[in-house]
C-alpha cells in the first residue's frame, strides 16, 4: 500500500466554505494528485482538551461552532462517515506512546475539520476520525502525538492537522486587507517555511521564543499546534512542501503544507 503524506491545512474563516477562493483551488489541486485515502484522521484547532480524545461517532455531525455568519453557512453539512474501529486503533497507538486518551463516541466535525474537508473531498465519502489537541501541553506534546500516528500513513490513512499559519483575530479591527497586509505575517511565514525546509524541528518546537513576531502571529498556540501533529506524523526525514494559498483579509496566512 502507498504510504500517504501528512498535511497541515490553514482552514481560515468559516466563510471559506462558501467563498473558497485560492484555498479551495489549492485543496482541489492537492486532492487530484494525492492517492485516495481509505480514511482520514484529523486534528483540529477547534477541538481542545486537557488530554487526547478520539472521536468514534459512526456518523459524525456537522458542528457549526461559530456565530454571526450568513444563514447558508449553517445549512451546510459534511455527512462523511466515521470509523469507530480506526478510532480504537488511534487510541491504542496513543497509549503505546504513553499518551493516554479517551474515546468520545459523540464528537462531530467542527469547522476546522469540515470546512477544509469539504474543499478537499467534497463527496464526503471518506471516513473521518477527529482527534483533539492539548493547548496547555505545547508544541512538543503535539509533535509526539503526531509521531504516534505515523504508522497510519502506511495503512492508507491521511493524517491532517488543521489550523492557521497566522491567527490573530484581534487584527479584524486593525484595518488590514488584501492591499494592506499586517507587517508580521510575511516574516513569520518565511521563518516557518525555512525551518521546515531545513528540518530544524528544535527551532520549530521553540517557535514562541525564536520566530519573528511569534506572539503577534499567535497570541495563543492552538491554531499552530496542528502543524506539529502533521510534522510528527511525517517522520524524521520528511520533505516539507509549502503550498501558497494567499493571505486572507491581510492577516490570516492560508499556507498548506504537504509532508512526504
Amino acid at each position: 500500500m502507498t504510504t500517504l503524506p501528512s498535511l497541515y491545512i490553514s482552514h481560515g474563516s468559516p466563510m471559506t466554505a462558501l467563498q473558497p477562493g485560492l484555498t479551495g483551488q489549492r485543496l482541489a489541486e492537492l486532492a487530484a494528485v494525492l492517492p485516495r485515502p481509505k480514511a482520514i484522521v484529523l486534528a483540529s484547532a477547534h477541538w481542545l482538551s486537557r488530554r487526547p480524545q478520539v472521536g468514534a461517532a459512526a456518523m459524525p455531525e456537522t458542528i457549526h461552532d461559530f456565530g454571526g455568519f450568513p444563514a447558508p453557512l449553517y445549512q451546510m453539512r459534511y455527512p462523511a462517515p466515521g470509523a469507530p474501529a480506526l478510532a480504537e486503533r488511534v487510541a491504542r497507538l496513543l497509549g503505546q506512546a504513553n499518551l493516554a486518551s479517551t474515546i468520545n463516541p459523540e464528537r462531530g466535525l467542527d469547522h476546522g475539520a469540515w470546512v477544509p474537508l469539504h474543499l478537499l473531498y467534497p463527496a464526503a465519502d471518506i471516513p473521518v476520525v477527529p482527534v483533539s489537541i492539548q493547548p496547555e501541553l505545547g508544541p512538543a506534546h503535539q509533535y509526539a502525538l503526531g509521531q504516534a500516528l505515523a504508522p497510519l500513513r502506511e495503512e492508507g490513512v491521511l493524517v491532517i492537522g488543521s489550523g492557521s499559519i497566522t491567527h490573530n483575530l484581534h487584527d479584524f479591527a486593525a484595518g488590514y486587507s488584501d492591499e494592506r497586509q499586517a507587517p508580521y505575517v510575511k516574516p513569520f511565514i518565511e521563518w516557518i517555511e525555512h525551518k521546515l525546509a531545513t528540518a530544524d524541528v528544535d527551532a520549530l518546537l521553540d517557535y514562541r521564543r525564536q520566530a519573528p513576531f511569534a506572539e503577534r502571529a499567535h497570541p495563543t498556540d492552538e491554531h499552530l499546534l496542528p502543524l506539529f501533529v502533521a510534522l510528527g506524523a511525517a517522520g524524521a526525514d520528511a520533505h516539507a512542501q509549502r503550498i501558497d494559498a494567499g493571505i486572507d483579509m491581510g492577516f490570516l496566512a492560508m499556507d498548506i503544507y504537504r509532508f512526504d
